[in-house]
C-alpha cells in the first residue's frame, strides 16, 4: 500500500469555522471593558493656570521654611501690650525727669557749699529740701511707669515670638514679671529674659553688646543707689554733702539705665516678628574648582593640529 498524503487534522479546521472576529475599527479608535449601566462621568478638563503670579515684595521663603501655627493658637498665645510709641514716650519722660532730679540735687550741694560760709534765708533752705523731695518723688514715679511699660512690651514680644515659631513660652507671665520686678533678683534674670528673646529671633548677635552695656550700668545704678539710700539718715554736715553726691550719681546712673535699656527695645523694633533676620539663599558646593582646560600647543594662527 502506498503511505497516505499527509493532511491537517479536521479538528482545528472545524473550530475555526465556529470563531467569531470582531468587527474592525476605524483608525483611532479601540476597544475598551466598561461595567454594565450608564457611562462613566467623562474626564474634568485641566483648570486653566490663571495669569503669571507676580510680587509686591522679593519673596523671603528659601531653606528655612517653618510651619505656621494655626491662627486660633497664635490668637490665644499672644498678650497684648503697650504700643511702641508708648514705651518711647514714657522712657523719654523718665530719662528727663532723672536728669531733672540729678540737676535739682547738683544745685541743692551748691547751696550746702554756700551755706558753709553764708547763711541762707530759711524760705531757700526750706525750698531747696521740698524741691529734692519732689524730684525723687517724680523720678520714682517715671522710673516705675517706664518700667512697666517696657517688661509688658517684652512679655508681649516673648508671646509673638514664640507663637511665631509655633512654640510655647517656657516662663508665664508672673515669672516674668516676678524676675523683673523683685529686687537683686531681676538683674540677673531681666536680662535672661532678653537674651532668650533675642536668641529665638536669631538677633543676639546685634544686640550682645547694648545689653552687655545695660546690665553693667544697671549693675552700677544699683551700687550707688543702695549706698545713698544707706547714708540718707546721717545728720551732720559733711555726711549730708557725700549723700548729695551719691544722690546725683544715683539718678544719673537710673537715666543712663533707662536711655540703654530703651536701646535695646528699639533694636527689636527694627526687625518685626515675622520678618526673618537673614534670608537663605542657595550657594555652590564647596567642591573642588573645575580642572582648567589645556593650553593649545599651536601658535596663535596657526591651525590645529590632527
Amino acid at each position: 500500500m502506498a503511505p497516505l498524503p499527509d493532511a491537517p487534522p479536521a479538528g482545528p479546521a472545524r473550530a475555526a469555522g465556529w470563531q467569531r472576529t470582531p468587527p474592525r475599527l476605524p483608525p483611532g479608535y479601540r476597544w475598551i471593558a466598561v461595567r454594565p449601566g450608564a457611562a462613566p462621568p467623562p474626564r474634568r478638563g485641566r483648570r486653566p493656570l490663571g495669569p503669571t503670579p507676580r510680587y509686591a515684595v522679593i519673596p523671603r521663603w528659601g531653606l528655612a521654611d517653618r510651619v505656621e501655627p494655626p491662627p486660633a493658637v497664635a490668637a490665644a498665645s499672644a498678650h497684648p501690650g503697650p504700643p511702641a510709641q508708648l514705651v518711647r514716650t514714657t522712657s523719654f519722660v523718665g530719662v528727663l525727669v532723672l536728669g531733672i532730679a540729678a540737676l535739682v540735687y547738683v544745685v541743692r550741694y551748691l547751696l550746702l557749699v554756700i551755706n558753709r560760709d553764708t547763711l541762707l534765708y530759711s524760705w531757700v533752705a526750706i525750698g531747696a529740701d521740698w524741691l529734692g523731695v519732689l524730684a525723687s518723688v517724680g523720678a520714682v514715679g517715671a522710673v516705675i511707669a517706664s518700667g512697666v511699660a517696657l517688661i509688658r512690651w517684652m512679655i508681649a514680644r516673648r508671646a509673638a515670638v514664640f507663637a511665631h515659631h509655633g512654640l510655647p513660652d517656657p516662663r508665664s507671665a508672673r515669672a516674668l514679671w516676678a524676675g523683673c520686678v523683685v529686687p537683686l533678683a531681676n538683674l540677673l534674670w531681666a536680662p535672661v529674659f532678653v537674651i532668650e528673646l533675642a536668641l529665638l529671633e536669631e538677633h543676639y548677635h546685634r544686640l550682645k553688646g547694648p545689653i552687655l552695656q545695660w546690665w553693667i550700668t544697671w549693675v552700677c545704678s544699683y551700687a550707688v543707689s543702695v549706698s545713698a539710700i544707706a547714708t540718707s539718715f546721717v545728720t551732720d554736715a559733711q555726711g549730708i554733702a557725700n549723700n548729695t553726691i551719691l544722690m546725683v550719681f544715683g539718678y544719673l546712673f537710673a537715666a543712663a539705665t533707662l536711655a540703654a535699656a530703651t536701646r535695646i527695645f528699639e533694636g527689636f523694633q527694627r526687625k518685626p516678628v515675622a520678618r526673618p533676620a537673614h534670608r537663605w539663599v542657595m550657594v555652590p558646593d564647596d567642591g573642588p574648582p573645575p580642572p582648567a582646560p589645556g593650553a593649545p600647543v599651536e601658535f596663535k594662527g596657526q591651525e590645529p593640529a590632527a
